[in-house]
């Protein structure tokens, strides 16, 4: 007997599943591309100065380009003083016990009654700092940079940290979720259409010509 089918139930032509399934290719590696970056982020961001108590800082300045634009983000490790050589980048209170910090290069490494005194220069800058960095001074040592990454520290750090990660985290698996359940219904509506044209496959002549099947008992 012959049947022809609605409309609405004609299989799409070969040329069209074959576009629709590169977009869902497409699509299914970026949202892989964007889970890891945000896995990444978390790792660099949160997870290792966390347990290895470092400091994530933003580049803000041009005083250490060409090798850390602003924007850079730099990891600062906790170092031992005497540890110090030169060449070493680290990171420096301007005034001992205050807030602010300096992140520049040893030039220099004095000893005076015991007590060692660091010069720093910033790469990009003509001269020396002015003052002299005391051991006291000193918060860490440059440990590892991710360029442009500081401001995405910049964004979550301090009351912003409490809600941006995790809007970010519920928007990035309600996502994923979404590509599930599209490629979940998308399978079961292939089935169906396959049972609707009586077993023939999707790719045959009949199939694309979407126009009548013939079933035979």
């Amino acid at each position: 007997m012959s049947a022809t089918l609605p409309a609405d139930q004609y299989p799409l032509p070969k040329p069209a599943r074959k576009a629709a399934g590169l977009w869902r290719q497409i699509r299914f590696a970026l949202s892989l591309a964007v889970l890891l970056l945000v896995i990444a982020l978390a790792v660099v961001l949160i997870v290792i100065p966390k347990f290895t108590g470092s400091i994530p800082l933003t580049v803000l300045t041009s005083s250490m380009e060409p090798g850390f634009p602003p924007g850079t983000l730099i990891i600062v490790r906790p170092v031992e003083v005497d540890a110090l050589v030169l060449g070493d980048v680290i990171t420096y209170q301007m005034e001992t016990g205050k807030r602010g910090v300096i992140t520049h290069r040893i030039i220099a490494i004095n000893t005076s009654a015991g007590e060692r005194t660091f010069v720093t220069k910033g790469d990009n800058n003509g001269a020396a700092d002015a003052d002299a960095v005391l051991e006291a001074q000193v918060q860490g040592q440059l440990w590892y940079s991710v360029p442009l990454i500081g401001y995405v520290n910049s964004a979550v750090n301090g009351s912003n940290r409490a809600w941006l990660i995790p809007v970010a985290a519920s928007l990035l698996f309600a996502y994923a979720g979404y590509e599930i359940l599209v490629g979940v219904v998308a399978g079961v509506r292939k089935r169906r259409r396959g049972k609707r044209l009586g077993g023939t496959p999707i790719d045959s002549p009949a199939a694309d010509s979407g126009v009548k099947v013939d079933e035979r008992g």
